[in-house]
């Protein structure tokens, strides 16, 4: 899928798309980058408590990776998702 058809997606759907992939692949770098960015999406969604989250607690940032498709937060990943979705068109 090109990155025009993509733009019609929902975040919640670019969201599932990508994790979707990103695990059935194995793409670690992927989940990894998506990790990493969630508290700076949080903090640009006025959620600031949440981006002192420390990496350290993977396995919380795990939980949030896989359902980091919904509302404010999905939209202010959309672009991360968009990325990725369009770099891997068989997603």
């Amino acid at each position: 899928m090109n990155t025009e058809g993509l733009e019609s997606l929902s975040a919640s759907e670019l969201h599932d798309r990508a994790v979707r992939y990103a695990v059935r692949h194995g793409d670690l770098d992927f989940l990894w980058n998506l990790l990493k960015v969630i508290p700076a999406a949080e903090a640009a969604t006025g959620h600031e408590r949440e981006t002192t989250a420390s990496l350290s607690r993977v396995s919380a940032l795990l939980s949030d990776a896989i359902a980091a498709g919904e509302g404010d937060l999905g939209e202010a990943l959309r672009p991360v998702y968009l990325d990725y979705l369009a770099k891997h068109p068989e997603a």
